[in-house]
């Protein structure tokens, strides 16, 4: 078999190099990088001396030098050339057409940019690069030397430019993507941020109701409403102080929502051991209030005589889901009342079991233990 000729060696050469760089293009996620590349490779499959990728500045209509190679050191990234129709790459950028120049120093339809002319540049060959956005510049191949850059190098050099349009475009809906959910973050944020400072203002209706009045069934229940509203609030607070709102680490959760619980039961020692792991955001409030309402409880009737300790866990179940469990060793559960039965249990306990049914429940209650444990196996979605 016969070696190809020097001429099918260099096209064959430069499709390789393009399918190279076709995959550096899908992957890059810095555009800067990827223009660095784009001229050494193609500059390496023109067998140039110089490359430079143009950017095009809309206000100074110009071009600048934002990637190059062979160049003097001031003037990637400093120096610019002409974007009108008189400049080889400005022709190219405002016609959309390949310009091939292969004796600039004769040349009549252009004039050479000073910045070619201080190179000694003899010839030069300019491509568009376009996306759907608008025209981002022009890929420019540029030699001392004599020779003659062809049709079929047009071709070759198209390549590198399409290809470094399609990741600037898909760089920029990217970062159009990536500003969009930052905003949306941002403002389901400010929505949580806002409830809670709501609910706080309800929270102190309620406080200012209940000193009014004279009836301490009156002031028991507008306390309990009260302490409720602050729940919902306390769980609004630990959701916009979350690094992502949309998965909600179940332990800095749970521990933060103890901790709150702890500042108003000062006589009581409230634990808590909770897995890390993430669960969805919807499920963060019903969960919240759960164990509020149950760690509520035991506040007030768990130690008549005095203060405990109250055990708030979570855990992974083997067959799925979390277990989340709220124990204390107080006195228990009053003799014949069965926490889980709707016509007996008191408004605490209706609320708690739906709010286990939201969690995926049904609650259940450990017999013949000493104190009051109540435990929960929470779905998760897979």
């Amino acid at each position: 078999m016969t070696d190809p000729s020097p001429a099918l060696a260099l096209r064959l050469r430069q499709q390789a190099l393009l399918s190279e760089f076709g995959v550096e293009a899908l992957r890059a996620t810095e555009l800067l990088p990827l223009l660095h590349r784009a001229v050494e490779l193609c500059a390496e499959g023109m067998k140039a001396e110089f490359c430079k990728a143009l950017e095009y500045r809309h206000v100074q209509d110009c071009l600048l030098v934002c990637a190059g190679i062979g160049w003097s050191q001031d003037v990637v990234g400093k120096a610019t050339v002409g974007a009108d129709l008189a400049s080889p790459a400005g022709y190219a950028l405002k016609t959309g057409r390949p310009v091939i120049s292969n004796h600039l120093q004769s040349e009549t339809r252009f004039r050479t940019p000073q910045l070619m002319a201080d190179h000694g540049i003899k010839r030069a060959i300019n491509v568009l690069i376009a996306n759907r956005d608008g025209h981002y510049g022009v890929l420019e191949v540029d030699d001392t030397r004599p020779g003659k850059f062809e049709e079929a190098d047009i071709a070759f050099m198209q390549g590198f430019a399409n290809l470094l349009g399609g990741a600037i475009e898909r760089q920029r809906a990217e970062a159009r993507l990536k500003a969009a959910l930052e905003r949306q973050d941002l403002l389901s944020r400010e929505m949580s941020h806002r409830v809670k400072n709501s609910l706080a203002v309800v929270a102190g209706f309620l406080a200012l109701q209940a000193r009014g009045s004279d009836d301490d069934k009156v002031k028991e229940a507008l306390g309990d409403a009260r302490t409720r509203v602050e729940a919902v609030a306390a769980v609004h607070d630990q959701l916009w102080r979350q690094p992502t709102l949309g998965a909600i680490d179940v332990a800095g959760f749970l521990e933060a929502l103890c901790g709150k619980l702890q500042e108003n039961a000062r006589s009581h020692v409230i634990r808590c051991e909770a897995a890390r792991l993430d669960i969805p955001a919807d499920l963060a409030i019903p969960l919240g209030l759960f164990v509020n309402e149950l760690v509520t409880n035991a506040i007030k009737y768990a130690y008549p005589d005095g203060g405990g300790e109250i055990r708030v866990t979570a855990r992974p179940h083997p067959e799925g889901g979390l277990i989340i469990g709220v124990a204390d060793d107080g006195a228990g559960l009053p003799e014949g009342f069965d926490p889980t039965e709707a016509r007996s249990a008191s408004l605490g306990m209706r609320i708690i079991n739906n709010l286990g049914r939201q969690l995926g429940g049904p609650l259940s209650v450990a017999p013949d233990v000493k104190g009051a444990h109540f435990s929960l196996r929470m779905a998760l979605p897979p």
